[in-house]
């Protein structure tokens, strides 16, 4: 099909309505949230981008139900391929994928189906959080698991982390260790490197942005960080994944 034609007058008419495209960036982290199992997060942020979920948003049907359901269907083919980059079964997530689809078929109002894309991202979010949380028992050490996920744009300490808990350093790094087998400088870091990798392959940040929405002081910090555990710079990764992509 040759898609010339339609493509220009799309983007004239686009033109001459002053149509905006949402921000791309702003919806990736929300997929970041989700997949890194910020549940309050995604809840927080669903309710509020339910209010103009519309704008700035292409009209994939001319039936607003359609419409919608063709937003969630795409929706969940992000969000599904996302959680399982960060770990979660494939098996699981492509059918939970189906599952929301399939109710969303049955939908009869666009609310329905709104309701059921933050019910989507909440359980997805829900379940990327059990998965990051997996045989860790201490009630302490899965709180602080859950603050270190709620909170990697920041530079994190074990002090910092202890004192949420009202636990002397010491004794919170030694059960931290005992409860998930790694300390929680190697854990932070691991947390932050795994959103590093699908942010270099899934979206346009520059890697300074990067590298300051992961709380390190200076790009250079980040790809030392980074180089250490990938062996490579976070611009050949890029690279590398982003070539494997488009195949």
């Amino acid at each position: 099909m040759d898609t010339d034609k339609i493509l220009d007058y799309r983007l004239y008419i686009q033109r001459e309505e002053d149509f905006v495209r949402a921000d791309y960036h702003a919806e990736f982290r929300q997929y970041n949230k989700i997949k890194n199992g910020d549940v309050e997060g995604v809840r927080d942020r669903f309710k509020i981008a339910r209010l103009t979920f519309f704008e700035g948003r292409g009209v994939l049907s001319n039936d607003p139900l359609r419409n919608i359901i063709y937003h969630l269907v795409a929706s969940a083919a992000v969000i599904s391929r996302l959680c399982i980059d960060g770990g979660m079964d494939m098996n699981t997530a492509y059918s939970l994928s189906d599952i929301y689809i399939n109710k969303a078929d049955e939908a009869e109002t666009v609310e329905e189906v709104m309701d059921l894309i933050g019910d989507m991202q909440i359980d997805y979010a829900t379940r990327m959080r059990a998965i990051h949380k997996t045989d860790v028992v201490n009630l302490h050490v899965r709180r602080a698991i859950d603050y270190i996920y709620n909170n990697l744009n920041k530079s994190l300490t074990v002090k910092e982390l202890a004192e949420q808990e009202k636990l002397n350093p010491t004794y919170f790094s030694r059960l931290f260790v005992r409860e998930t087998g790694t300390t929680i400088g190697d854990f932070i870091t691991d947390a932050k490197i795994r959103t590093a990798q699908n942010m270099l392959c899934h979206s346009e940040y520059s890697i300074m942005d990067i590298a300051m929405s992961l709380g390190y002081s200076s790009q250079s910090a980040f790809t030392n960080v980074f180089k250490n555990s990938c062996n490579m710079t976070p611009k050949k990764y890029r690279d590398i994944n982003n070539g494997k992509l488009k195949k």
